[in-house]
């Protein structure tokens, strides 16, 4: 049914449907001035984009939940909405401790190749973003408002470093102000542009539990850091820890969740974009390579694995290091790159 079907129904059988009084006698005409001023924001730079659910560029993670927002606005780097993303939330009155486990996480996660997705309030989400500026990875900020409304105010120089290390993401037209429902509807899209959410700290009646919920529901991945039972600040945490979230202690925990759904990821963005995928005779040491996983590889799993003498394993390991490939972690190797 388009809206003028709807329109009619409305003037010729108000009863057929069950709607509230005041929408009965509201007018379905658009608001054709909105268009014009989100068009005319589209125009002012080369870096604002309106995408919808057609659109190739539209996230195809964010395509896969119930109910994907029908448009989208977009500041930044369009080709950061085509990582893997994992989110970060948690408290806006972060303990110190909190704040700089989001920021070694939010790091790490950057550095192993995937998007940090986050709210930008301030707390846990500023700390996620500002790690990813810092070490030049890609972040994008969901907002509740519209992408060119700054909020919180604070985060002003955030806002601008994050449309050169990702993108500002916002269903809500541009010149959208703060209003308090509009911050737990964008939850979801934080949520359905990620692999899997990860809450840092978090009381009872956090938002960030919302974003959780909401992740379970779109059938992604939960994470949870643990906290010192004596707070208050990881009751919400500790809640999802006992309804099944994964504990997190390092980046190990979540990316050995989230690997086979990340490969199926760049398979989909591969074939949507025609994108040739790398053989594995073009890599360094191939056989090398595939013996190290995204978690923790001990160097006699790596030597086991690839039938090399320990010599030439750790020869070769040396080089796959140097030139990014493989990072040492405590217990072996993790892989950062995808082949």
């Amino acid at each position: 049914m388009d809206v003028e079907e709807l329109r009619q129904m409305l003037e010729h059988e108000p009863d057929a449907l069950p709607l509230p009084e005041s929408l009965l006698k509201r007018s379905l005409i658009p608001d054709f001035s909105r268009v014009e001023s989100a068009l005319s924001w589209q125009q002012a730079a080369d870096n604002h984009y309106i995408l919808t659910l057609d659109d190739p560029d539209y996230p195809y993670l964010l395509k896969q939940i119930i109910d994907p927002p029908t448009i989208i606005f977009v500041k930044g780097e369009l080709h950061a909405l085509k990582f893997p993303g994992i989110a970060i939330v948690g408290s806006r009155a972060a303990s110190q401790t909190g704040l700089q486990i989001a920021y070694r996480l939010a790091s790490e996660i950057t550095g192993l190749g995937f998007a940090v997705v986050s709210g930008m309030a301030v707390g846990i989400d500023g700390s996620a973003h500002q790690a990813c500026i810092d070490n030049d990875g890609r972040t994008l900020a969901v907002l509740g408002t519209g992408t060119d409304v700054i909020y919180p105010r604070r985060h002003r120089t955030i806002y601008e470093k994050i449309q050169y290390h990702g993108a500002i993401v916002s269903e809500f037209w541009p010149g959208t102000k703060p209003f308090a429902g509009n911050f737990p509807k964008r939850n979801r899209i934080i949520s359905g542009l990620s692999l899997g959410t990860l809450v840092v700290e978090a009381c009872r009646k956090s938002g960030s539990l919302i974003t959780a919920k909401l992740a379970l529901d779109q059938g992604r991945e939960v994470f949870a850091v643990p906290g010192n039972i004596l707070a208050g600040q990881s009751q919400g945490c500790h809640d999802l820890l006992k309804d099944g979230a994964k504990l997190v202690e390092n980046v190990a925990d979540i990316i050995e969740e989230v690997t086979a759904l990340s490969d199926f990821h760049l398979e989909e963005l591969r074939r949507r974009h025609h994108i040739e995928e790398v053989k594995a005779v073009d890599l360094p040491f191939a056989s090398l390579l595939a013996s190290v996983g995204y978690e923790t590889t001990t160097i006699d799993d790596v030597v086991e694995h690839s039938g090399k003498a320990i010599d030439l394993v750790l020869e070769q390991m040396l080089e796959l290091e140097l030139q990014g490939w493989v990072a040492v972690v405590p217990g072996g190797y993790i892989r950062l790159k995808r082949s």
